[in-house]
């Protein structure tokens, strides 16, 4: 990369980075001794699901797969942030906590899961921050985790996927939204599913393909969950970040949601506007993967039609083969909605950004 090229990244804010956990036996390393005697007994040689099946190609482009760049902190910071002159990256870990039944269980892994990023990532680069991996199968449990990891300034988010056996704006969850704003935490929803249920409201689809497509559809849910049972309203200074999400779907899903809140807010009185300035407000999107055709004027087109451009969030989806690599944002951004996107709208979703 020229030194022009690495002059356009300088500084930026990378909201949506994925190390893997190399094996089940690194994650023992930071568990208890019944936890760790646990999983050898019980023969539990890996947790994973089909959104990003290990071996496949939509998990990994080929080169980073090559040089197993996303398992190790250096490797990722001499194939990501190096080049680029990135800021900070975000580092949000989607191994298969969400998958487990076992509450317990559950807890156990996440806390192991968050202390190996901690170690193996936030102590050997800098310009590493990390997301919370949250056992919300116990609301006591998944609080106890944000309270424990936020004592570390380096954690700047809770991490939920979007296809959950609840929506997230139950009241059940609100606990966990109570820590996180009291820490500054912001919460981040991303693609993906426990698989507890299927995937469309239709049942299960035969391919990944359908899988991946129709993942747009638990975004709507959480985003209407969440704006309509009164989380926003409830925890103000709460921000939700919706991960690898896409960005099309948003503006006719607020469309729909406005329309029909006119005709029934006698049955949710305590939402006191729109629905779209709630989301302007307090929903962030980040632009990988950017689901739009690579037309004339088409950014311009969606960009107008979400509530805000503060909204976007800059992402390389590193290291899943989204990534474009220097084309990391589509055509057509001006220089000053390139440094909002980049930079500005980053720092203020995410208030621990700046605390060291």
């Amino acid at each position: 990369m020229t030194t022009d090229q690495t002059r356009s990244w300088a500084g930026a804010i990378d909201c949506d980075v994925h190390p893997r956990v190399p094996s089940i036996d690194v994650l023992r390393r930071y568990m208890d001794s019944y936890w760790s005697e646990t999983v050898v007994v019980r023969g539990v040689d890996e947790f994973a699901t089909i959104a990003y099946p290990k071996n496949a190609p939509l998990t990994a482009r080929p080169d980073y797969a090559q040089d197993k760049a996303d398992q190790d902190a250096g490797r990722t910071a001499k194939a990501l942030l190096d080049p680029h002159g990135f800021g900070h990256a975000i580092l949000n870990c989607l191994y298969a906590v969400q998958m487990i039944r076992d509450e317990h269980m559950a807890a156990a892994f996440a806390r192991a899961v968050n202390d190996w990023v901690r170690h193996e990532w936030l102590d050997r680069d800098p310009r590493f921050r990390a997301s919370i991996v949250v056992p919300y199968q116990s609301i006591d449990k998944a609080v106890a985790e944000v309270e424990r990891c936020a004592e570390d300034k380096r954690f700047v988010q809770a991490l939920f996927i979007a296809g959950t056996e609840e929506p997230l704006g139950k009241s059940r969850f609100w606990p966990i939204y109570e820590a996180c704003e009291r820490h500054g935490l912001t919460i981040g929803i991303h693609a993906g599913s426990s698989y507890h249920h299927a995937v469309t409201g239709s049942g299960w689809p035969s391919y990944w393909a359908e899988d991946y497509a129709a993942s747009s559809l638990a975004m709507h849910a959480q985003v209407g969950s969440l704006v309509m049972e009164g989380v926003f309203l409830k925890y103000p200074k709460l921000k939700a970040v919706m991960i690898e999400s896409g960005v099309t779907w948003l503006p006719p899903f607020l469309w729909r949601l406005n329309k029909f809140w006119r005709g029934t807010r006698m049955e949710t009185p305590w939402i006191d506007r729109l629905p779209s300035e709630i989301v302007k407000d307090h929903i962030r999107l980040t632009t990988a993967p950017f689901d739009a055709p690579d037309e004339p004027g088409m950014l311009a087109r969606i960009i107008d039609q979400l509530p805000s451009e503060d909204m976007l969030l800059f992402a390389s989806d590193f290291p899943h083969w989204q990534n474009d690599g220097d084309a990391m944002l589509p055509p057509g951004i001006d220089s000053v909605l390139r440094k909002k996107i980049l930079i500005d709208n980053p720092l203020a979703t995410y208030p621990r950004l700046t605390i060291s």
